[in-house]
């Protein structure tokens, strides 16, 4: 699994969409910003959690951080991220290209509203070097994903709500 994957999924499922390769890491928000070309609130960035007896991926905008309190009142119990090796078991995906495409393991998929503001956002697509340019609401519905409202609001996603 990885990036193969990922291609592969999206030829099955969005033909109209191809992943990215960079020459640059993209492995952290501020290195897939730089590597992409875009704001740090349009990459899409993945979490790998544990909440109670399931494992759930959670899609936010680059610099939102998960609010405790909200993420206990949505998911029902405190969210506690994966370890790195069970990351890439269960996702197939190493930490850094993790995404919810041409997953290993299917799993439910989360995407925060601080995603919403955007037009085209950028999750990895399974690898540290590559990437896919997506609407939100395309990649919510690709992937079954609920919208929830689970991270702090920032500064950066504030002033892109206002807009």
């Amino acid at each position: 699994m990885s990036a193969e994957s990922v291609r592969a999924w999206f030829a099955q499922y969005a033909p109209d969409i191809q992943p990215e390769q960079s020459e640059q890491s993209s492995a952290t928000v501020e290195l897939a910003a730089a590597a992409y070309g875009v704001p740090p609130e349009q990459i899409a960035k993945t979490l790998a959690m544990r909440v109670g007896d399931r494992v759930v991926l959670l899609v936010t905008s680059g610099p939102q951080r998960l609010d405790s309190k909200k993420a206990k009142a949505v998911f029902g119990a405190k969210p506690k991220m994966l370890g790195v090796h069970e990351v890439a078991d269960l996702t197939g995906h190493e930490v850094g290209g993790v995404c919810p495409f041409g997953l290993k393991t299917p799993l439910d998929v989360y995407c925060d509203v601080s995603l919403k503001p955007y037009d085209v956002v950028l999750p990895a697509a399974g690898s540290t070097h590559t990437g896919v340019r997506i609407a939100p609401a395309r990649m919510a519905e690709l992937t079954g994903a609920q919208w929830v409202d689970v991270c702090e609001l920032r500064v950066a996603a504030a002033s892109a709500v206002s807009e």
